[in-house]
């Protein structure tokens, strides 16, 4: 609800502080769900209000302040960061859309704003892989798993068994309610993953069933193994998501590196150009093989099948796991 008078009044109304003002406002703009949603342009926005408060921005801490100028030397800023290897691509584009997206709901207009994040930052995001996907050999991701479970990183080590096995985003496998799963695969051989997942696509009106294999009961298992006392996912009952991520799985990271692997995503892919090769025959266009050549009716519903599966809505996203049609 827009705040009465509120281009008078600091942040809009919306509070004091920058940094509290652009999630309320978020808030305000979606209304009950899309919890999702507001958290990561929240988390986004919170970068930016670091760089307004640091020496190298504009050091304010009122939204009627910020212009047009001002976004753009936090677009300059992040493009800095993305030379010096500090930010990927698509993180660099994603931060500055958020930042619009928060400016015209604190606002309640779009005068103010990044007018292209693409073209500001003088980049091209890449939606097409161009390297095949680590993770695919499993016994690579036992040893990492392993790994990890030795240096007491068990709940970290089950989220590499249920990245690989079954495609989930990394907030997913730690929020996925494993007795809801267990259940599922008990009773009807597949899994519908709908805890954690992104844009607020969750729910009845967005199922996303999985089925299960031998390989997706052994990551279930050993994820409710890992699951703390009294809780039906991979966090303490006592313990939120960002703390498990900040105290457990960050350092977990370097494990993961250690063993060449970037990172969860990784696993991500490797799921989904198993799942290409299990749906056409052909191995997938990122390694060697040429199933959109033989027939390109099969890939194409393979890719809306693994688009299904990885919880995306859009099926060219999936290039950027399997590789494009060369």
């Amino acid at each position: 609800m827009a705040r009465f008078g509120k281009r008078a009044v600091r942040n809009f109304g919306f509070g004091r502080q920058l940094s509290y003002a652009g999630p309320q406002a978020l808030k305000d703009l979606f209304g009950d769900g899309h919890f999702a949603t507001v958290k990561a342009h929240s988390d986004r926005w919170q970068a930016f209000v670091n760089w307004c408060r640091s020496e190298e921005g504009p050091r304010l801490n009122d939204a009627r302040l910020i212009d047009r100028d001002i976004l753009m030397g936090y677009a300059a800023y992040v493009r800095k960061q993305v030379d010096q290897g500090s930010v990927g691509i698509a993180t660099a584009q994603n931060r500055l859309s958020s930042v619009n997206r928060t400016m015209a709901a604190l606002r309640s207009d779009q005068y103010v704003k990044i007018p292209s994040p693409s073209k500001a930052l003088g980049l091209q995001r890449s939606s097409v892989r161009s390297e095949a996907p680590q993770g695919q050999d499993r016994v690579q991701v036992r040893l990492i798993a392993q790994t990890l479970s030795e240096r007491q990183q068990s709940r970290v080590s089950a989220i590499v068994f249920l990245a690989r096995e079954t495609g989930m985003r990394l907030r997913e496998a730690i929020l996925a309610d494993l007795p809801r799963l267990q259940r599922e695969a008990q009773r009807l051989g597949k899994i519908n993953i709908q805890d954690g997942t992104k844009g607020g696509r969750a729910g009845a009106s967005a199922p996303r069933w999985i089925a299960v294999t031998d390989q997706v009961r052994d990551a279930l298992d050993r994820a409710t193994e890992a699951s703390p006392k009294g809780s039906r996912n991979l966090l303490a009952p006592d313990e939120s998501y960002k703390d498990f991520s900040q105290a457990v799985v960050r350092p977990a990271r370097d494990i993961l590196h250690e063993h060449g692997l970037k990172g969860f995503h990784e696993l991500r892919a490797a799921y989904a150009c198993e799942r290409y090769e299990q749906l056409t025959g052909f191995s997938a266009p990122i390694n060697g093989g040429r199933g959109y050549r033989e027939d390109r009716a099969l890939d194409q519903r393979a890719r809306q099948q693994i688009s299904h599966e990885l919880g995306h809505n859009r099926i060219d996203v999936v290039s950027a796991y399997i590789g494009g049609r060369r």
